[in-house]
């Protein structure tokens, strides 16, 4: 069983659906794949996105990302009505939301948002950043509590669901640490890394004993070693960063 992963498919855009509809319907049926967010905000996409990779892929394992949560071309009330939404499309469809075990491997998602571990947020990011726009919470959520209801809801170490695992993979769809921005980002991209991620979310995989985490978000992609944990960076990214990013699946793990 091999295990593929990617990030950032961003379907509103046709030549990424294009390039998801011709995946080989038969290459990847004994394999699994972990997708980490970011599919689309529009719910039919996600659906049909779900239902292409369920016949191509032995098991799908997914996380949301924050364009997958915006409701501003939908009928949810709240962010966290369509995240339930997402959820229920992805369960119709035998998408993993939970921890996902082959032998003595767990693949483990990690939910989370940003809190501001990583930099204050200017104003001019709040206003720039589609999410203060395209995502609504209930009164009395600010980002930081926001990151608190999906992070409390990741699973515990001493879970049942890990007994016996040897090797754990996790997987986010947002940055678990700022150092994986590698040095070469120009000063005038950084401002946006407040938004980038949490440090809950790095805590929590290093509690959980990953040796390999991918994530999403950044669409800079990457492989790095930090501290005996491998992160996996694999954003698809929209049709303009066609030259940067690698379109295609990594594969990043095999098991037996």
């Amino acid at each position: 069983m091999r295990v593929f992963a990617v990030s950032d498919l961003h379907v509103d855009y046709e030549p990424n659906r294009e390039w998801l509809g011709q995946l080989s319907s038969h290459d990847y049926n004994d394999d699994v794949l972990i997708l980490a967010g970011d599919i689309s905000d529009k719910l039919a996409l996600i659906d049909e996105c779900f239902a292409l990779l369920t016949r191509r892929f032995g098991a799908v394992l997914y996380v949301p990302g924050n364009h997958d949560l915006w409701i501003h071309r939908s009928d949810a009330q709240d962010s966290f009505e369509k995240y339930i939404t997402v959820r229920n499309t992805a369960t119709h469809h035998g998408v993993h939301l939970t921890a996902f075990r082959r032998g003595d491997l767990a693949i483990v998602p990690l939910l989370g948002w940003y809190d501001y571990s990583f930099g204050d947020a200017s104003d001019f990011l709040k206003s720039a950043w589609v999410d203060y726009r395209a995502c609504r919470w209930p009164d009395g959520y600010d980002d930081a509590a926001i990151t608190r209801f999906f992070t409390e809801r990741n699973i515990a170490p001493s879970s049942h669901e890990l007994d016996g695992a040897k090797k754990i993979i996790t997987f986010s769809h947002f940055l678990p640490r700022i150092d994986l921005m590698p040095d070469r980002i120009p000063a005038r991209h950084r401002k946006i890394y407040p938004v980038l991620g949490t440090t809950l979310l790095e805590k929590q995989l290093r509690q959980l004993g990953s040796c390999l985490h991918v994530y999403g978000h950044s669409h800079v992609n990457r492989h790095v070693t930090i501290d005996d944990v491998t992160y996996i960076n694999n954003a698809f990214g929209y049709p303009a960063e066609a030259h940067f990013t690698a379109r295609r699946l990594v594969h990043v793990h095999t098991a037996n």
